[in-house]
């Protein structure tokens, strides 16, 4: 059963339409109990840094969310739900992430415009099992499009799998034992995201 922790993000009901459209078995849940029950994690996320971090402190869930990584739960972090897995983030200073990864969120400031939006491409840089069906060394993962709707991006880390570039270069997946993140929209990106999905219900 995958537990998707609901917080009140806005992209909430497209990521379970697409748990729908796979068959996967999911249930809602926003409270500590239901949390360290789990045995798969997805956090989806659109926002604010800061007000993430602070709804999991209001429904006190950050403890439970951090000892279940730890302890090997399956985790999806999809866009802020990947950010807040570092430790900080400039969009809100004072604010705590989770601190599973070292490292800071950092804002655009190469690109053009600071908001990254729409269709962008993928780089593999290490095997994935959120793409396994794509081999790391094919030319068709540097074809593949996602879509991205984001102001602040993660840093490239030793578990960055996949990379995207908008002026600078951003870690588009990450992935470490039981950690997966994305900083893409998989309910947005096709057929690509649906087999992100897919696969990670298969791990």
């Amino acid at each position: 059963m995958i537990c998707v922790v609901d917080y009140g993000a806005g992209n909430l009901r497209s990521v379970t339409n697409v748990l729908d459209v796979l068959g996967a078995e999911y249930k809602l849940i926003n409270d500590e109990a239901a949390i360290r029950a789990a045995n798969k994690i997805v956090l989806p996320g659109v926002g604010h840094f800061g007000q993430l971090a602070a709804a999991l402190d209001q429904l006190e869930i950050r403890q439970a969310l951090i000892d279940q990584i730890k302890n090997g739960v399956a985790y999806l972090g999809i866009c802020l739900g990947m950010q807040v897995l570092f430790a900080n983030s400039h969009e809100a200073p004072t604010a705590k992430g989770l601190g599973i990864l070292s490292g800071s969120v950092r804002k655009f400031e190469s690109a053009d415009r600071s908001v990254h939006m729409g269709w962008n491409t993928l780089e593999a840089t290490a095997p994935s099992r959120l793409v396994k069906s794509l081999p790391a060394d094919s030319p068709i993962v540097s074809e593949l499009f996602a879509y991205y709707a984001h102001s602040y991006f993660c840093p490239v880390v030793d578990e960055t799998v996949l990379t995207t570039s908008y002026g600078d270069q951003f870690s588009a997946v990450i992935e470490f034992e039981n950690i997966f993140g994305v900083q893409f929209h998989p309910e947005k990106s096709g057929d690509f995201g649906r087999l992100v999905m897919q696969n990670f219900v298969g791990i």
